[in-house]
């Protein structure tokens, strides 16, 4: 009965999306790697939140891949008698503990900027703001690509890093908009005051994950365990 109630919620896993997921980490450790250090030598905390938030994916998209290795390796093994989808689950529910930490930390060092505003050097800081988002349009794109709509599968494993990569996108523009604000009005304070925001958005984010995550690892059954 344990293992007919695991696949009813794992049975939308595909190869294909192994394979999208891999092509996104690249796409985003890229991104996340450029927008970490322009973030620093333009001292734009939106964007620094914006880097390590991505950061935080690519981790959540390395375990999802990771994830999707060791299934396909031990699908057959006598070692997982209930099956071993929920290894998927497991990955999600650990990447976003990771979420939660960073999602912390930016709140922290949004604070510290607020009370001592750094200059910042916007046009630099915006250019790869807007850059990052296109990736994680392109991302996105990626992973609805041939009609199968992620929001959709049952894969929550794949879901998880779905949601990641959206929750990157609705950052991404946070950060141009608090760089656009900083650099027409002055107020270098707005740009800490987006990033807080964008820290609030991943502790929502890391906090949505963990409980339905535990939800599956633990077989609850609730009334909206199927709307993820």
């Amino acid at each position: 009965m344990q293992k007919k109630s695991i696949n009813h919620h794992h049975h939308g896993i595909t190869p294909e999306n192994e394979q999208k997921t891999l092509a996104v980490i690249v796409l985003s450790a890229v991104t996340m790697l450029a927008e970490i250090i322009f973030g620093v030598l333009t001292n734009s905390m939106a964007l620094l939140a914006d880097g390590y938030h991505m950061g935080t994916h690519v981790l959540a998209l390395g375990l999802t891949y990771g994830a999707y290795v060791v299934m396909r390796r031990c699908k057959n093994s006598d070692r997982f008698p209930c099956g071993v989808e929920k290894i998927g689950v497991l990955s999600a529910y650990t990447s976003a503990l990771f979420l939660g930490l960073t999602g912390i930390w930016i709140l922290f060092e949004a604070f510290t900027r607020l009370l001592s505003p750094l200059a910042i050097h916007f046009d630099e800081a915006i250019l790869v703001a807007v850059i990052g988002f296109i990736i994680n349009a392109l991302c996105i794109y990626i992973m609805e690509a041939k009609g199968k709509n992620a929001r959709h599968s049952q894969d929550y494993n794949f879901l998880a890093a779905y949601y990641h990569i959206l929750a990157d996108a609705l950052t991404s523009v946070l950060a141009i908009a608090a760089l656009c604000i900083g650099k027409y009005t002055g107020i270098v304070r707005f740009d800490a005051l987006i990033g807080a925001i964008g820290g609030i958005l991943i502790l929502k984010w890391a906090s949505g994950l963990l409980k339905h995550t535990v939800t599956i690892l633990l077989d609850m059954k609730t009334k909206d365990s199927e709307n993820f």
